[in-house]
């Protein structure tokens, strides 16, 4: 089992990938770069981690965006653009996650290969079911997604399911390459049904965490952890002094964790944790940039590790 040291080092690995990603405009390109039958564009480290794996030897991966960066806020930069261009696969999220900035670096990229709607255009959200779905389309609400909550890539058995779709689409575009992308699907996948009894183990009993948003639901409903709060009361928006305070006293009497996204303001977590006497960990939605479907289930490893009790 992933330990506290691997925890550090993958870490600090992913901490430095993503500030060279940054000094490199935010994109990094992985692969067989000579031998590669696809040039994969993904939205983020955990679609690029999947493309990877699925299209381990015949593809080349782009990521837009690391995984210390917000995916509701990014904007269209000329570097996607020219990494759109060239794709003949964007492997997205979806259910509106990335709606604020993809369709338009889309659009500005000329390629008609991506477009949603063709063979060049994937979203895992719509290849299983989402939690949440029929929210009202309300922007008083905050940052609300109503076809459903976007952030499946923090389920492994969903993600799982996403690898066998990708297969397919990969091999849509590249017939020869069809079993290969097919048999990596399926590797990845009895590599996440290999862990499930281990993270299940570890999960049970979990004292319940708080979260900034509501980013790791996927997690916490597959192995039954209690969601106990929100640190933003209305999605997207920063939560007031009160607001912490009423959360406060909600929790006093309870034990649990607070994480928050690397990308989050440690203020308000810090200082519910400190009020609770609980730990605050700034935790990552995705695994580092480089990770292919090991690095993304130890990532998974990570957060389990976090929100398991104390043994």
């Amino acid at each position: 089992m992933f330990n506290a040291v691997d925890a550090r080092v993958v870490m600090v690995k992913g901490f430095v990938v993503s500030v060279l990603a940054g000094m490199l405009g935010g994109l990094l390109t992985f692969g067989a770069a000579q031998a590669a039958e696809l040039n994969v564009v993904a939205t983020n480290s955990s679609m690029g981690a999947l493309a990877r794996t699925v299209g381990a030897g015949r593809v080349q991966v782009t990521m837009l965006a690391s995984p210390d960066r917000d995916l509701h806020m990014l904007q269209a930069k000329p570097t996607m653009i020219r990494a759109l261009r060239d794709a003949d696969l964007v492997v997205a999220v979806g259910a509106e996650l990335e709606v604020g900035w993809l369709p338009v670096a889309i659009g500005s990229a000329a390629n008609p290969r991506i477009l949603p709607g063709q063979p060049g255009y994937f979203e895992a959200a719509a290849q299983v079911d989402l939690l949440e779905g029929g929210s009202p389309a309300d922007r008083t609400l905050g940052d609300v997604h109503p076809v459903g909550n976007p952030h499946v890539n923090m389920d492994p058995v969903r993600m799982a399911i996403v690898a066998s779709a990708m297969s397919e689409r990969m091999a849509q575009l590249d017939p020869a390459g069809g079993e290969t992308y097919r048999a990596n699907a399926r590797s990845f996948a009895a590599a996440v049904e290999q862990r499930m009894d281990a993270w299940q183990a570890r999960l049970a009993g979990a004292p319940g965490v708080v979260l900034y948003h509501r980013d790791a639901l996927y997690l916490l409903d597959r192995f039954g952890v209690q969601l106990l709060g929100t640190i933003e009361e209305i999605p997207g928006v920063p939560p007031t002094a009160q607001q912490i305070k009423t959360l406060s006293e909600k929790l006093r009497d309870r034990s649990g964790v607070i994480v928050y996204a690397p990308y989050a303001s440690a203020q308000a977590p810090e200082r519910l944790a400190k009020s609770l006497g609980w730990e605050a960990r700034r935790l990552s939605l995705d695994p580092p940039m480089g990770a292919d479907g090991s690095g993304y289930l130890d990532h998974i490893d990570l957060w389990v590790q976090t929100l398991a009790p104390a043994r």
